[in-house]
Parts: C-alpha cells; sequence; structure tokens
C-alpha cells in the first residue's frame, strides 16, 4: 500500500500481468505439525509487497505451518493485475487457495464464481459471526452469504483543530450545517489558513473517494436495492452542491490532492480536512519524508496530533451519518484445497492476526474484535501496538481513548457506494473512468451547475452499466 494516499486499486490493468508475474514473491515453507491436511501445499496470494509485510506475513506462514502441517506457497503481486491474474488462472485450473486483497473485486469474483462463498461462511460462522465488523460482513454479503472473511480495513475522517474550535465556541464538524458554520468561521485567505482542505484533482481516485463521503453523508447512492442508477437524485444533487460551494468558498485554490492536502492541514493552514487514518502516525511526527510544520510544530512535533479532534461519520440535511470505508479480505478460491485454506484463514484471523495487524496499525483497522471468550481481544491488542515509520509509538501515546474509541466503533458503520446492492463490477468501471471527479471539476470550472452535474454522472454510469451487461 502506498502511503500517500488512501488505498482504492481498480480492476481494468490487463496489461500489467506479465509485469506482476514477474515481480512476485513466492515462498515455500516446510511443514511439521500433524493433523488431517498435513503434507497439502495451499498457495496463498497477497497485495502486500512491501518487503516488511512480506516478511510478517511469511512469519504468520511458518507458526501456522509448524503447528498443521500444511504448507504455504506465498505470492505477492500488484491488486491492479489481481482481475486478470484471477481470470488467468481459473481458465487453467490454477486459482489460489487463499487471496488477500480489497472489497472492490470480492462481489465480482463471488459472482464470477472464482470464490467459495460456502467456505467463507463456514469460517465466519466457525469464529464467530457477531466477532466480526458487522459493516465488513454486510459490504461483502451476496444473496445473504458472505463471499469473502473481512481481514483489515481503514475508514476515511474529517480531521479538525480542535484547539480552534475550542477557542472560536465551534461546534463539532458533524453535519453538513456545523461543517460550513466552521469553514466560514475560520477561513482568513489573507493570512495563508483556509476553512477546509480537501481534494478537487480531477484526475485522482482519491477525489472520487472524498466526494462518496459527502454524497453518503446526504443519502446519494450510485444504485437503488434493484442496481437502477440514482444519481440524478436530489440528494445527489444536493451533495455536489454542497461538496463544490464548500470547496470553491474555503479551501486552497487550484487543483488539490494527496500531498497537497496533507502539506496544506501539517502546515498550520488549514481548519479541517479529509484524508485516510494512514496520516495519523504522520500527524504525530513518526515519519520523517511527512512531518508536521506547523508554527507550534517546531516545539513539539506531536501538536496537531494532540489538538486534532476526529469526526468518521458526518451527515447531510437529506442523509444520516456515514463514513466512507475500505476493507480487505481474504478469499477462499475455488479449488480442490478448500479444507486447508479454511484452516489457513482461521489461524489467520486468530493466532496470526496481531502479528498482521501490527504491520500498520494506524490503517489495519481489525475487522474481527475478539472472540468467544475474550469479546474484546484484538481490539485491546491491537490498541497497544506500535506504530510509525522512523519512529515507533503506539497510537495511544497521541490520541486520547475516546479518538481511538470512536476510529474502531466507526468501522461497524462503514459505507461504499454499490457494494451492498451487488454492483461492486459497476463501482470499479465507475472508479476507472474517473467519471465523479472529471465531472466535479466541470461545475468547479463553471461550466455545469450541481443539477446538470448530476445528470451527466447518470447517464455516463449508465452507459457503463450497458456495457458491463452486454459483456455478460
Amino acid at each position: 500500500m502506498q502511503r500517500t494516499r488512501p488505498m482504492f486499486l481498480l480492476l481494468a490493468v490487463f496489461a500489467l500481468v506479465a509485469a506482476a508475474c514477474s515481480t512476485a514473491a513466492t515462498t515455500t515453507t516446510a511443514g511439521g505439525g500433524g493433523g488431517p491436511e498435513a503434507g497439502v501445499t495451499i498457495k496463498f496470494w497477497s497485495t502486500e509487497t512491501q518487503p516488511e509485510r512480506l516478511a510478517k506475513t511469511q512469519e504468520i506462514i511458518d507458526r501456522f505451518t509448524e503447528q498443521t502441517g500444511i504448507q504455504v506457497q506465498l505470492t505477492a503481486t500488484q491488486e491492479d493485475a489481481l482481475p486478470q491474474l484471477m481470470l488467468t488462472n481459473a481458465a487453467s485450473g490454477t486459482l489460489p487457495d487463499v487471496v488477500f486483497h480489497p472489497l472492490d473485486f470480492t462481489i465480482g469474483w463471488a459472482n464470477a464464481g472464482l470464490l467459495d462463498v460456502d467456505a467463507a461462511n463456514e469460517v465466519v460462522e466457525k469464529l464467530g459471526r457477531d466477532t466480526f465488523s458487522q459493516g465488513a460482513l454486510e459490504l461483502a454479503t451476496v444473496d445473504g452469504k458472505v463471499a469473502a472473511v473481512p481481514s483489515d480495513g481503514w475508514g476515511q475522517l474529517l480531521i479538525y483543530r480542535k484547539d480552534l474550535f475550542d477557542a472560536a465556541g465551534l461546534e463539532r464538524p458533524d453535519t453538513f450545517e456545523k461543517i460550513e458554520a466552521a469553514a466560514k468561521a475560520l477561513h482568513d485567505p489573507a493570512n495563508d489558513f483556509y476553512g477546509i482542505t480537501a481534494a478537487n484533482d480531477p484526475g485522482a481516485v482519491f477525489t472520487q473517494q472524498t466526494f462518496e463521503h459527502f454524497a453518503l453523508a446526504n443519502g446519494c447512492q450510485l444504485v437503488d436495492d434493484a442496481g437502477g442508477v440514482t444519481l440524478d437524485t436530489p440528494n445527489c444533487v444536493g451533495a455536489i452542491d454542497f461538496f463544490t460551494r464548500l470547496l470553491e468558498n474555503y479551501s486552497p485554490g487550484g487543483t488539490q490532492d494527496v500531498v497537497s492536502t496533507r502539506a496544506t492541514y501539517f502546515a498550520g493552514q488549514a481548519a479541517m480536512i479529509v484524508w485516510s487514518p494512514f496520516i495519523l502516525d504522520e500527524m504525530a511526527g513518526l515519519r520523517d519524508a511527512a512531518l508536521p510544520t506547523c508554527p507550534e510544530c517546531g516545539d513539539d512535533l506531536a501538536y496537531l496530533a494532540k489538538n486534532s479532534g476526529f469526526v468518521p461519520s458526518f451527515a447531510g440535511p437529506d442523509g444520516a451519518p456515514a463514513q466512507y470505508g475500505q476493507v480487505s479480505y481474504m478469499g477462499i478460491g475455488k479449488t480442490e484445497n478448500v479444507a486447508a485454506a479454511k484452516q489457513f484463514v482461521e489461524f489467520w484471523l486468530s493466532e496470526g492476526y496481531l502479528d498482521w495487524l501490527s504491520v500498520a496499525p494506524e490503517g489495519k483497522f481489525p475487522m474481527r474484535r475478539g472472540d468467544a471468550d475474550d469479546p474484546t481481544k484484538f481490539i485491546d491488542g491491537w490498541r497497544a501496538l506500535e506504530t510509525g515509520v522512523d519512529r515507533k509509538a503506539p497510537l495511544s501515546d497521541y490520541y486520547s481513548e475516546e479518538v481511538i474509541d470512536e476510529l474502531v466503533e466507526g468501522s461497524n458503520n462503514f459505507d461504499r457506494w454499490g457494494f451492498k446492492q451487488g454492483q461492486g463490477e459497476l463501482v470499479a468501471q465507475v472508479y476507472a473512468t474517473l467519471i465523479v471527479p472529471q465531472t466535479l471539476d466541470q461545475v468547479f470550472q463553471g461550466q455545469l451547475t450541481p443539477a446538470e452535474a448530476a445528470k451527466t454522472m447518470q447517464e455516463l454510469v449508465l452507459q457503463e452499466q450497458q456495457l458491463l451487461e452486454q459483456q455478460d
């Protein structure tokens, strides 16, 4: 995962298959344990390609093999190559037995018959359905069954300068009305200070992710329960109007992206920012490549961490509190090794779980809270994990118990366009084509009104939906 932006990699990158295969890291561990599946070798694909994460994955595999005698062949590959790799290997009968992957692919693979949905449900039931984030389960549910087992995830955040809010007597910005009131009250461009900084780059998926958070908060959905596109509704017009007006009136001028928004907030030049939780360790001064530079940060690198508030979910006038979330899953392939694959996923979500979460605690919130004996076992363990790059420390050293509780509890309410309605493939096309960021840019440029933008999005998404139907 690149730390410079929230992760959402796209489906349509077929040309990278050969490159992905050539750069894959494959390892096989030797077995020493016993059991009915001892001696079986399963194939595990992971999208975590960074060396330190591969090393941690291999450590988990080695412990699993020692305990069970099941050998695991690890292959690391880039996310954007996964869809074509799955199709190619399905055609040749060489699907992975287990694949760690983002939500973006789960439902499409389940609908294509590449995942063993029954096996995933058996694992969830054995581990305890109520031990998982219910939001994560719901996002990956197809026809009443969970298509893959939730592993970890992150939820997007509205972060605000609590010290400045308190001094100005402003309320926590958890509604559109409060967000705009705070942005207006604190906006001071003459002194290089802005009410909010958020992405508007028409060529960036980050803009889609940011806007989608606001859209969900106002009850604007991509599709209805029947799969019909619903982007020309009053809820969506309202979300487009609020988002574009907010940034036009109270944010820095020009194109804003994942790097510039963070830099503005870190420089102490914005009252609010919309970003992923991967900013948490950086805001605490634990990563040299992205250090806070606010005036107060000279004496205390963690000043912003200590003086920021967090809003996982907020609401528009026509919606309910919502949080944009990204979840990664352990999918079980339709292979001959389902029994061994299920054992591996069960081990991953129990004995190996905290080791896995430790590779990036700030962005790997546990989607399994605990077990039957200790309902908060993994949440409590996660809290104690150290985060950071150049320096390490637990998040609790910089963020209050209340803040961490909010971050964790937010995962129960993760939402996304289209997935709950079974339209994961359409979502991928919407992201790949950048329909939303490019149309929003036309509003920013004065070329479209919010109502016209909603109509344009509706027409373009309908075209993509029709193309997908023709392919089927």
